[in-house]
């Protein structure tokens, strides 16, 4: 067993809490402020390329080591993912299957049509293979499917990248971030979707749903994390570097979310900023020492708590904003912020917590 990363845990909130600045503002709850918070939440969706790549990396300061118990292992990460997974499904269900019957929503056109092979792929974690069904049920959800799938192949990544030496893995890091940038741009080039369509926010596009929310070419991402655990725990990166690491990574986010309007949004929602949470991420693990502020108890339960608040979080903070229609617009953004971290906590604590102690293999293997 290796130490926990306190610091990682938390920064995983951060980012659950980027991806609820960005539906908030989409749903138009908090759509104004600042140009440069604009710009910030617009792009909050990156949070779940951040999401892939720390997934990678902690998978493989967990299980690195001796021999991986393949069926273990899958096991164990059922046991993670699942029960919050379902406690999702349960509570969009209600609104889930009235949209479908009752409303007429493009958005959900295909589910309407297809609600069985919907609810199958939904519960099955496959439905981010199906473009037109990758958003059905809970959208959010989109994520676990193809999490899921990284799963899977994690036990191969790992096994490959075995005997990968320091120069290598730092080469084949960059060739994977070049792979996600190559798979933008050819849809850039292509626009098989329509020229007019390269920046639309539609959820409906077929080619444009594959870049986005198709598993193997959300796979760089992750194996950009594998990588990048794999270069940690080398020791390729001496401690003295955490800090200029995340520096760096930051750097790297702050221009980004400067040009967010120039930047075609094929390029920044699947792997443009790989590298730079990587190299947070790195950072971080090296626990430079202002780092134990991230580590304090409350921000930790936070972390722990932030997989059910991206799960639960679009299914929250809508229904409180509209339970206060009389209060002022803050206190209703701030009741629904509130509403949908507490809403995380307590699913954290009567859900995952107590059905991954019951489900989880009894071995000394600690889940993330």
């Amino acid at each position: 067993m290796r130490p926990r990363l306190h610091a990682l845990t938390t920064l995983r909130f951060f980012a659950a809490l980027h991806v609820v600045l960005f539906h908030m503002r989409v749903v138009g709850i908090l759509p104004g402020g600042p140009w440069w918070y604009q710009n910030f939440a617009s792009i909050g969706y990156v949070g779940v390329n951040f999401f892939f790549v720390l997934s990678g990396f902690i998978l493989v300061y967990t299980y690195e080591g001796p021999e991986l118990n393949v069926l273990k292992f899958w096991w164990a990460r059922f046991a993670r993912i699942y029960p919050a997974y379902l406690l999702s499904l349960i509570v969009a269900a209600p609104f889930f299957f009235f949209a479908v019957r009752q409303l007429d929503l493009p958005f959900y056109a295909w589910s309407k049509q297809h609600l069985l092979a919907a609810c199958l792929l939904t519960l099955s974690l496959l439905q981010s293979w199906v473009p037109q069904a990758a958003l059905t049920w809970n959208s959010v959800c989109w994520s676990l499917s193809v999490e899921a799938f990284f799963y899977f192949v994690f036990p191969l990544l790992l096994l490959g990248s075995a005997k990968f030496l320091k120069k290598k893995l730092a080469l084949c890091l960059i060739g994977f971030w070049l792979i996600s940038l190559s798979l933008s741009f050819s849809y850039i080039h292509f626009h098989p979707d329509g020229l007019d369509k390269i920046n639309s926010g539609e959820t409906t596009l077929f080619w444009k749903n594959i870049l986005s929310f198709n598993p193997l070419v959300r796979l760089p991402e992750f194996a950009v994390g594998v990588l990048a655990g794999r270069l940690f725990l080398s020791g390729a990166v001496k401690k003295s570097f955490g800090t200029p690491l995340i520096l760096g990574g930051l750097l790297a986010v702050a221009c980004v979310i400067l040009f967010a309007a120039q930047i075609p949004n094929p390029v920044m929602s699947a792997g443009l900023l790989s590298p730079a949470f990587a190299a947070i991420i790195y950072g971080a693990a090296l626990q430079p020492r202002w780092t134990s502020l991230l580590s304090v108890p409350w921000l930790v339960l936070l972390g722990d708590a932030s997989y059910s608040l991206y799960l639960l979080h679009s299914l929250v903070i809508t229904r409180t904003f509209d339970s206060f229609p009389h209060f002022p617009w803050s206190v209703r953004v701030a009741f629904s912020l509130a509403g949908a971290i507490g809403a995380s906590i307590l699913a954290y604590r009567l859900v995952e917590k107590p059905a991954r102690k019951f489900l989880r293999p009894k071995s000394k293997i600690r889940v993330p």
